[in-house]
């Protein structure tokens, strides 16, 4: 077993905020009807990628119904669809769709994780939440020796990526800024969520534009 391996074991095992706890397992035991009668991981999500990844992608949590239902950060719901289509795009995925842990998604260079490992009431983990799973974030990133560059998808992400490299921004938080940090540049976007997707805040070449970005911060080989 890798200590990447060994590292989500430990966080599939975490169970120190109750909040969280409840509602993460309330949402398995009461599905919406598409999902009825499939299982649900109803546990906190580890990240997902490659172990010799440069580029960290840091969402805010898994959905109730996505990685809470599947295992696996952004995947099983549109958000990750629009995300993985992008990486698929930009060459770090193999395939466009996450749809569960059998479907074949293999990623390059690239390692995708979220702030908060447990799906939130109303998408909003608390102060104290973030502040526990904050250390998961911190030893994913120290597991993550070739890291160069990372993405930040939302405000939320962007203000915990820098807690977890012992800073503060020093640019406000907005689509495309830029920053630096424990010897990573970092990078921002606007959430995939439906709420900027569908209305058009957020598009697929916005989204493309970072990750293109992100590709001419990486050393030559």
């Amino acid at each position: 077993m890798t200590e990447l391996q060994a590292l989500a074991a430990r966080i599939g095992a975490c169970r120190l905020c109750p909040r969280l706890v409840d509602w993460r397992e309330e949402a398995a035991r009461n599905p919406p009807a598409r999902f009825r009668g499939e299982g649900y991981w109803a546990k906190p999500i580890s990240g997902f990628g490659d172990p010799a990844a440069w580029l960290l992608v840091v969402g805010l949590a898994p959905a109730a119904h996505g990685g809470n239902r599947t295992g696996r950060v952004f995947t099983g719901d549109r958000s990750g669809d629009f995300l993985f289509a992008s990486l698929h795009r930009t060459g770090f995925a193999n395939q466009a769709l996450s749809r569960d842990l059998e479907d074949g998604l293999e990623l390059t260079g690239v390692f995708v994780t979220a702030a908060a490992r447990c799906a939130p009431p109303d998408n909003r983990p608390t102060r104290e939440e973030f502040a526990t799973c904050r250390p998961w974030l911190e030893r994913e990133i120290a597991l993550l020796p070739n890291l160069e560059v990372a993405v930040a998808l939302g405000g939320l992400a962007w203000d915990e990526l820098h807690r977890a490299l012992g800073t503060r921004p020093v640019a406000k938080f907005g689509h495309g800024a830029e920053s630096a940090a424990g010897g990573l540049r970092l990078l921002a976007s606007y959430h995939v969520s439906q709420q900027n997707t569908f209305t058009g805040r957020l598009t697929e070449s916005m989204l493309d534009g970072v990750f293109s970005r992100a590709l001419t911060f990486r050393a030559p080989s």
